[in-house]
């Protein structure tokens, strides 16, 4: 029996797909489950999956998921022994940890003290050359703000290079600079950036590896000191410095390359006393050269690619490692396959990927052999401004590369989303790119193809009379309103071709 059913009954402090991909792994060891929800998402899908919810707080993620007085009062009331943060929000917050462990609450995540040694980005860099990982050329102290220092600075380090927030996240406070007359300017935006973002406007920089590919590895740590490996992703398609398609394991790399990447893993992980699921993040150069980049201290978007590979629930290890338990040796994880995953958003590729917002008015996800959807809506949902824009992922597994991007295009293709525009187009397109399907990828692998890839087909005009026809008669409602008596397009002004996206009439591709 797993060490995680001690834990009796999990709150999760998130919201969303990753709420319902932990909600369902609970389930699946037994725990009792506590949602939490802000008023705007009083009618999500993770709010009904629980066995009991709390509502947190109003809107703003400030005044509910990022409460911690909200958050433990919560997982107090209702005798939760555990929280789960999911990704985002509070999930590397050491405060947090803190908190849940003086009411006597299991973090399930790194402990307090990793996770305030290791949120200093430029320290962990140290730590990790200390311990002989190789790390990206750069000095490791943070940017003085005199003019001269930061210019002598740029010019050891050489150009191009980045400038990148020492607190920082999610490509916020990170600036390219390609020559000295644009380093003041980038200096000052990333400053600002990372003080709103972060509260923190401290920067160093390092020098921009061209063409390199950004690799990722997997790893678990228990309390007894021991480590694993299950594998690596390759996240280098992005689109500024966010990842849209991931993949394991990573194409291309020689055993001896993929030996060396998994050590480095292991020591930086070492050198960090890390405890839990981590990702250790590389720059691997096309030399063959690789380059630390950085931790990350929890589960990660794209980790249903390492799941699909390797046949575990990274989910499940959080749990047991978090009750204490100890892990097999390395050798009890074999990977098998191909996997490959695409994160839907509700934003408009055509018009510079703005976020979109609405109710989800029609909604069918793919399935079939290989392929499963991590989703965070369903049918008549509202996607608000409030929060991050991310409906789901498609991930496909398959015997070989080839059959998993296969798989992949068909899905989504299959894909079905009306009532809000999204990226499904988009990806479509991307997964059956030459460049992708060739393997050529780089961090800057989309940079000028963005608006040909975001560029949509001319939709057939029988296509758009069935989705006028389907808003008409009241969308997923079946009746004229909508779904719950939401106003049709009628009452809100919308025309209903103005929604149309997502959508594969039979025999075309997106």
């Amino acid at each position: 029996m797993s060490a995680a059913r001690a834990l009796g009954c999990v709150l999760v402090a998130n919201r969303g797909e990753i709420a319902r991909r932990v909600l369902r792994t609970c389930r699946e060891l037994g725990l009792r489950t506590v949602a939490v929800y802000s008023t705007a998402d009083a009618g999500a899908a993770h709010v009904r999956e629980a066995d009991q919810a709390v509502c947190i707080g109003p809107a703003p993620a400030r005044e509910s998921y990022l409460s911690i007085e909200a958050l433990v009062t919560a997982a107090r009331a209702t005798g939760a022994r555990a929280v789960h943060p999911g990704y985002g929000f509070l999930s590397e917050s050491a405060a947090f940890a803190r908190a849940l462990e003086a009411a006597g609450i299991v973090f399930v995540g790194p402990p307090a003290e990793v996770l305030e040694a290791s949120a200093d980005k430029l320290e962990v860099k140290r730590r990790v050359a200390e311990a002989g990982v190789p790390v990206i050329p750069g000095p490791l102290e943070a940017l003085g703000t005199d003019p001269a220092a930061l210019e002598a600075a740029a010019r050891a380090t050489g150009y191009p290079l980045l400038l990148k927030a020492v607190a920082g996240g999610g490509g916020k406070g990170m600036r390219r600079v390609a020559d000295p007359a644009g380093l003041a300017e980038a200096a000052a935006g990333a400053r600002r950036e990372a003080g709103g973002a972060f509260g923190a406007t401290g920067l160093y920089l390092e020098r921009l590896l061209e063409g390199a590919r950004h690799v990722e590895v997997q790893v678990l740590c228990d309390a007894q000191g021991h480590g694993v490996v299950l594998g690596e992703r390759d996240c280098s398609l992005q689109r500024r410095h966010q990842k849209v398609l991931e993949e394991s394991p990573a194409p291309g790399l020689d055993p001896k390359r993929r030996a060396l990447l998994w050590d480095a893993g292991r020591a930086a992980a070492r050198a960090l006393g890390y405890r839990g699921a981590g990702t250790v993040e590389f720059l691997l150069e096309p030399s063959g050269a690789i380059h630390f980049l950085e931790v990350n201290r929890r589960l990660q978007v794209e980790h249903p690619v390492t799941e699909a590979c390797f046949g575990v629930d990274l989910v499940a290890w959080q749990l047991r490692l978090a009750a204490g338990e100890a892990l097999p040796p390395q050798a009890a994880f074999a990977s098998r396959g191909h996997a490959v995953e695409a994160r839907v958003y509700a934003e408009d590729p055509a018009a510079g990927f703005l976020p979109s917002v609405g109710r989800v008015a029609a909604l069918s996800w793919p399935a079939g052999p290989g392929l499963r959807v991590d989703a965070g809506v369903e049918e008549g949902e509202e996607v608000t401004p409030h929060y991050d824009p991310l409906l789901a992922k498609v991930i496909a597994h398959g015997a070989s590369r080839g059959e998993a991007l296969d798989r992949l295009a068909l899905a989504l293709e299959e894909t079905v989303v009306l009532g809000v525009r999204t990226n499904v187009g988009f990806l479509g397109r991307l997964v059956r790119d030459a460049d992708v399907r060739a393997a050529r990828l780089s961090t800057q692998a989309l940079e000028g193809r963005l608006e040909d890839l975001a560029r949509a087909p001319a939709v057939p005009d029988e296509v758009l009379l069935a989705v006028a026809a389907f808003e008409l008669l009241g969308g997923a409602g079946g009746r004229a309103g909508g779904a719950a008596g939401a106003p049709g397009p009628a009452a809100t002004g919308r025309s209903p071709w103005d929604e149309l996206t997502g959508w594969r009439p039979a025999g075309n591709a997106p």
